[in-house]
């Protein structure tokens, strides 16, 4: 068993905590937010995450995991120190560094036995060494034996437990090697390759996998764009594509793009990197600028049906989260198409199963609605934006007859569409070689 320090219990954090603890170690789990703290004393979660309420409610009982605000409480006899804080994109697209700083300082100033601090927070290349530095310049003349690790996490919103217990691999990057071994040790029982590098490289590792993935995503909505103005189906040729050992299916289903709080923040800091560094990041400013029109792409789309204009007009959204099994709603495709209706005078009224309450905050000027049929009743046009298990097998004869006109826009391409046109939806999807209806103000 081995005692851990997690500073920051957002979802990075608070399942990686909750999942050491699980192992058998002593986690103590630190925020300067008292009142998540206190939520989390008392049982109630800051998040929604599949599982982890349970786990959590597991551990505490155990108790092998604990909740502070203290740095001297979380830190003492620590043998290792995560750090897990937020890193949001600056005015420029860079990372925001300034909470890992303070957990540095935080770390120099109330340490007083040796400690490997871990990195598990998505940072830019070099993090590593400034931490490093920040430590060893807060302490002065008092030197602390310390070593630095970079861990970046691979976790999926919506799935981060399993994530984290049955990982792909585990990446460690230090100058010490043997703080390294040490950190593998953590996660030795979930049997799982362990991939050691220097600290750059483990911190560039993130940082390419995640621009990979998004540039998948934005790959395949733009043969989607084609595949409409040519009259192929991108569903098949993703299948088709997939099948090709070289390629694979995941991360080739067309849509209305990529978002939530890891792709959207960690593409710009990266394409910053390149700037600042003498390189031109060409692929990656296309796969941000797909993934924007890729929303813009299907209002314009959506205009044209219901005749050249919003105004008057009741748009109804299905999905708020930026995916399914999260309640978080950061750089949510379904965020960007309310605003780009709203900014056309269309009304909006909406339906999530979990993050109603994350969007009210950053959406008042909605209607929020109890389920997918008030959703319905009486707009002109329901859009899929995320897909929810639940949205999947809707009583879509029952939708025809509350809608004021039956136009579905399928942003996951999920339903049947041949069932809905059968029903008398005018239906699109994405990349489906779709050829739709133009409602005329007369129909």
């Amino acid at each position: 068993m081995s005692k851990i320090c997690v500073i920051g219990t957002g979802y990075v954090g608070l399942v990686t905590g909750v999942c050491f603890a699980d192992l058998g170690n002593e986690v103590h789990c630190l925020d300067i937010n008292k009142t998540r703290i206190e939520d989390l004393n008392n049982g109630k979660m800051p998040i929604f995450e599949p599982g982890l309420e349970e786990i959590v409610d597991r551990n505490v009982k155990a108790k092998r995991i604990f909740f502070t605000t203290d740095y001297k409480e979380a830190l003492k006899s620590a043998e290792f120190a995560f750090i897990a804080v937020g890193t949001p994109s600056g005015v420029d697209g860079e990372a925001d560094l300034q909470y890992v700083r303070n957990a540095a300082e935080k770390i120099a100033a109330e340490v007083d036995h040796p400690i490997i601090v871990v990195n598990k927070s998505t940072v830019p290349v070099g993090t590593g060494d400034w931490v490093a530095d920040i430590i060893t310049t807060k302490r002065g003349q008092d030197k602390l034996d310390f070593a630095v690790v970079s861990n970046p996490e691979f976790l999926r919103e919506g799935s981060a437990i399993n994530d984290f217990m049955q990982p792909d691999r585990v990446v460690l990057g230090s100058l010490d090697r043997e703080a390294a071994e040490k950190v593998a040790g953590l996660y030795s029982s979930l049997r799982t390759p362990i991939l050691i590098t220097d600290l750059r490289t483990a911190e560039m590792i993130k940082y390419a996998s995640n621009a990979f993935l998004a540039t998948r995503i934005s790959f395949i909505n733009e043969i989607a764009n084609i595949c409409d103005e040519l009259g192929a189906d991108v569903r098949e040729v993703a299948d088709g594509m997939g099948l090709d050992k070289r390629i694979g299916r995941s991360f080739l289903d067309a849509g209305l793009g990529w978002g939530g709080s890891c792709f959207p923040k960690d593409v710009k800091a990266l394409a910053h990197m390149a700037v600042l560094h003498n390189s031109q990041p060409q692929l990656l400013q296309a796969v941000m600028d797909i993934n924007r029109n890729q929303r813009r792409r299907v209002v314009y789309k959506l205009r044209n049906v219901l005749g050249g204009s919003f105004s008057d007009k009741t748009i109804g959204i299905l999905g708020l989260s930026f995916k399914p099994n999260t309640d978080d709603t950061r750089e949510a495709p379904a965020t960007e198409i309310i605003h780009l209706l709203k900014n056309e005078n269309a009304a909006i009224q909406a339906y999530d199963p979990q993050a109603m309450k994350n969007a009210a905050k950053e959406l008042p000027a909605i209607t929020l609605c109890k389920d997918p049929y008030e959703t319905a009743k009486g707009v002109d046009a329901l859009i899929l934006a995320t897909e929810w298990n639940e949205f999947k097998q809707l009583d879509f004869k029952k939708i025809f007859k509350l809608m004021r006109t039956p136009v579905l826009v399928d942003g996951r391409n999920q339903w049947d569409s041949k069932y809905l046109r059968e029903i008398g939806f005018t239906y699109f999807g994405i990349g489906q070689g779709n050829h739709i209806h133009i409602i005329s103000q007369t129909d």
